[in-house]
């Protein structure tokens, strides 16, 4: 019906979404705010005003135009929603497409903008003008501002509105946009939400929490509910372990001729994100965008180079270099993350940079401590540190980590030996080798450019006295590696103990399913002394060959 107002458009956004092959089902969340709209819901109307906020590209826009195509009276939207979760509500009828909606998006700008006040002139012409049409009794002047006419419109007509906007933070973002510009900004959506009669429901999605924005108590009517802190709602961005198998078997479903995609990829490539509700979430855009291609790729972090997230790191590198190479070594690391203090500018300490980065979903953050939660955003880290020579140490052993690999698979302990020795002489605070539980972490960096061609895993990664690493190749004609550390004992022994504990069984399939690695099984025995500060490493050809058979997986 208008631009904003009763808008076609949210209903075709997400229309073509639930048509798509690996729709998933998120309609629940409607009938969690249906009782808000409802004059003697349980809720009442304490908390109608709502902000979700997570990184981009976890669903944020599909869930605000499911809610505006519910809602809203543009389009008659019976038979999408009937089938869906929400169908089966009892407040089905009586909520769907009896609002009046106003959905903004507001990373819509208009044509070669440059300024603030034609970005916000847009919205306001275009709303102002949708009104005018849809209540012509109601009588405006040209300046009057958008409040007065929907607070005239309640007065006269008694019409609320749900207010469904879109990436609100987005033109925090821009160049043009000054600190004054950002203030306004602020002041307009609280003039136009805050203690109105007339909204029935304000519903606002971003990437940064408004308390980053709002100084005082402009927005505080708003309960934010974010990835980190807040549990309710959090099932309805991201897709879980059930979800992620459920796409997969439509995949399989498909009948391609050569699947790529594997359960355990998926998990790999694009999991690891954990939520205040205590479940481990994928990465939506990314899981979609590997089941249609049949590929598993960088999918989320392709619109922008590994420079997006140095862009966070190089204000302070310093301050946080050391814990970069103990979160591209596989380790989580403790950080004082608040959401409050993301910003895309002014980040100058370690919990600054740390934070935004949280925020903008490049890292993960549980128990207090920040991790790199999947192979997707470790090979972005990867390619950073590779690149970067302001990184110091950990830039210099990243760069060595091809040729360890190299050395490796074609058996050159004295290559091998040189690189860690050449490790250890850094100076790096993590080399203090007391065990190998410390030994892991350097090791772990001197094999980066393995997670190009391979998933690797920690056996053991709290145990004592050892700790190994399973190398397991991509490709299924690739060497599988069996990696076992030593201090004050010899890389005889770290072989032995791989032989006594029967690792090599890690690459038989399960029972009933066939062996998928067909390449060399090489036992990789690392040992240093503290007396002498000399590494010394022994590599073992333990099965030539594998052979793929039906069952629990015989080795040959």
């Amino acid at each position: 019906m208008g631009a904003y107002l009763n808008s076609k458009n949210p209903f075709g956004l997400f229309s073509d979404e639930a048509e798509a092959v690996y729709f998933i089902d998120k309609s629940g969340i409607l009938d969690e705010l249906i009782p808000i709209v409802t004059e003697n819901g349980s809720m009442g109307k304490s908390n109608k005003y709502i902000c979700i906020t997570r990184p981009r590209r976890f669903g944020k826009t599909m869930a605000a135009s499911m809610i505006a195509a519910f809602f809203g009276k543009g389009t008659d939207s019976r038979n999408l929603f009937q089938r869906l979760k929400i169908g089966r509500s009892e407040y089905f009828e009586d909520h769907l497409n009896q609002h009046h909606v106003i959905y903004i998006s507001f990373n819509e700008t208009p044509s070669n903008c440059k300024t603030y006040q034609q970005y916000i002139g847009r919205v306001e012409k275009r709303l102002r003008r949708d009104l005018q049409k849809a209540f012509p009794a109601v009588w405006a002047e040209a300046e009057e501002a958008l409040w007065d006419i929907l607070g005239d419109i309640y007065e006269q007509e008694g019409v609320r509105f749900i207010f469904v906007l879109d990436e609100w933070d987005y033109i925090f973002h821009r160049t043009f946009v000054k600190d004054r510009d950002k203030a306004d900004f602020v002041e307009f959506l609280s003039n136009l939400l805050k203690g109105k009669s007339y909204v029935e429901l304000a519903y606002m999605t971003g990437i940064l929490p408004i308390a980053k924005y709002s100084s005082g108590s402009e927005l505080n009517m708003f309960y934010e509910y974010t990835m980190i802190s807040e549990e309710k709602y959090s099932e309805y961005f991201g897709f879980t372990q059930e979800e992620v198998d459920e796409l997969y078997r439509r995949y399989q479903a498909r009948g391609l001729e050569k699947e790529h995609v594997t359960k355990e990829g998926l998990q790999l490539w694009y999991d690891g994100y954990d939520t205040k509700s205590g479940k481990r979430i994928y990465n939506p855009r990314s899981v979609v965008a590997a089941l249609t291609n049949n590929n598993m790729g960088n999918y989320w972090t392709s619109s922008g180079p590994y420079d997006e997230i140095f862009y966070y790191v190089r204000e302070n590198v310093a301050a946080v270099r050391d814990e970069l190479g103990l979160l591209t070594a596989g380790e989580a690391v403790f950080a004082k993350a608040r959401e409050y203090a993301a910003t895309a500018m002014n980040l100058n300490t370690k919990d600054e940079i740390f934070s935004a980065m949280v925020v903008y979903g490049f890292l993960n953050y549980d128990n207090g401590c920040v991790s790199i939660p999947n192979k997707e955003l470790m090979d972005k880290f990867s390619d950073m540190i590779q690149k970067e020579p302001s990184l110091g140490y950990v830039h210099r052993l990243a760069k060595e980590s091809r040729r360890m690999l190299e050395a490796t698979r074609a058996g050159d302990t004295d290559t091998m030996a040189e690189i860690l020795t050449c490790a250890h002489n850094t100076e790096s605070p993590l080399l203090n080798y007391n065990n190998e539980a410390e030994l892991t972490l350097i090791v772990n960096m001197v094999y980066l450019s393995a997670r190009d061609e391979y998933r690797i895993e920690r056996e053991d990664k709290a145990g004592v006295g050892y700790v190994d690493f399973i190398f397991f190749p991509i490709k299924r004609d690739g060497d599988c590696l069996v990696v076992e550390l030593k201090v004050d004992h010899t890389p005889e022994e770290a072989i032995q103990q791989i032989k006594d504990r029967n690792y090599i069984l890690k690459f038989e399939g399960k029972l009933g399913e066939r062996v998928y690695y067909t390449g060399r099984i090489l036992a990789v025995g690392i040992a240093y002394h503290k007396a002498d500060k000399e590494h010394r490493c022994k590599v073992e050809v333990l099965r030539e060959k594998m052979v793929t058979v039906h069952g629990a997986g015989d080795l040959t």
